[in-house]
């Protein structure tokens, strides 16, 4: 007789992992729910639209209750202290950083794998919206709600037991499934801050764990004239509008960081545009044996742009851009597809690529997808 998979779920309280777990019980799972403890309490956690606090906490065991399963909080306090203290680093550092991509590959799919081996399950489920073809990550059917950006960095290994089945769903579908189901936050609002930033407000993070933004310096304009002086370039990052504390006439934008000296400079929108990028720490979906063209992904919540991707030494690929980018942002991270398929991605390096590759008859890309 075939055994049932057995499979932990990670309920985070909220209505996507609820209805995970609903849909994967329907399908005939057996089921072990966790709640991942981050060590985030008081009223800043309490008070914030994010993930992980303590009432969140309380919705995930009513979850499990509702649904008759077994209901375990895992402590993760100081793994995730230790990706907290890295975003502080980034931002000191002159990096706009993604913890989000972090916590998806050391915590959702690293501690919590572990702990599906201590408990005799065969996989993890999450209520992100992407989806699984045969290990092979792909974007949700809803394209507003798609998380596979955040998910680039799962390894074969892990992808091969990740479970994410609302990503066959339109939001507002999973909202029906939750009411359908009878499941008590069928109609909670999502999260909306990152879970340790309350409010979004990051610089009070940063200055609380790091005893300060970084090097203070100069803000100047692309001829180097110093315009204004600021308290640390940790209170900045690249594309930012507001809050520059300066007036150009115009409308200003970040434009560089140089986090060894100091100086943030500023310009008009245009220069802002890059040409190329470097990517480092790479993890690849399928092979990259030459260069190939690829939809090109920089942020979230940003419209991928089509390129040409060219493999350098080691885990670092040369990016150049069938037209210059303005969302090349160091710290953010670049993920490759090709229509729904992830190839790939990694981190947005500070220096530039220069070059175009010696050859390649590689197509260019056309409106909407890319040739196969």
């Amino acid at each position: 007789m075939t055994r049932s998979p057995r499979t932990l779920v990670a309920l985070s309280g909220g209505v996507d992992s609820a209805v995970t777990a609903a849909l994967l019980a329907e399908q005939g799972h057996e089921l072990v729910g966790v709640f991942m403890r981050n060590g985030i309490s008081g009223r800043a956690a309490a008070g914030s639209r994010s993930c992980c606090s303590l009432s969140d906490a309380r919705d995930a065991r009513r979850i499990a209750d509702h649904l008759d399963i077994p209901f375990y909080v895992q402590d993760l306090s100081r793994p995730f202290a230790a990706l907290i203290d890295a975003f502080c680093r980034d931002y000191a550092e002159g990096r706009t950083p993604n913890p989000c991509v972090l916590c998806n590959n050391n915590l959702k799919f690293g501690e919590l794998l572990d702990l599906a081996d201590d408990l005799r399950c065969d996989g993890v489920a999450t209520g992100h919206y992407a989806r699984l073809e045969d290990g092979r990550l792909l974007r949700a059917v809803d394209r507003a709600k798609d998380q596979s950006y955040l998910l680039h960095g799962l390894r074969e290994d892990q992808r091969r037991r990740a479970r994410f089945p609302v990503g066959a769903l339109s939001k507002p579908a999973v909202r029906e499934a939750a009411r359908r189901f009878g499941l008590p936050v069928a109609d909670k609002p999502d999260s909306a801050d990152i879970c340790f930033v309350p409010g979004g407000d990051y610089r009070a993070v940063v200055r609380e764990r790091s005893g300060g933004l970084g090097a203070p310096g100069a803000v100047v304009d692309g001829e180097g004239r110093e315009l204004a002086r600021h308290e640390g370039v940790g209170a900045f990052t690249v594309g930012q509008r507001r809050g520059l504390g300066v007036a150009l006439g115009r409308p200003a934008f970040v434009t560089d960081i140089d986090a060894a000296t100091g100086r943030v400079t500023v310009g008009a929108a245009e220069e802002l545009a890059r040409p190329s990028c470097r990517v480092g720490d790479v993890v690849w979906h399928e092979p990259l044996v030459g260069p190939r063209r690829a939809l090109v992904q920089l942020r979230h919540h940003h419209e991928p742009e089509p390129a040409l991707v060219a493999p350098d030494e080691g885990c670092v690929v040369d990016v150049l851009f069938d037209a210059p980018s303005r969302a090349v942002t160091p710290g953010q991270y670049a993920v490759f597809y090709e229509g729904d398929r992830v190839l790939g991605g990694g981190r947005l390096l500070a220096e530039r690529a220069t070059d175009a590759p010696a050859s390649t008859t590689a197509p260019r890309a056309a409106a909407g997808g890319l040739p196969t």
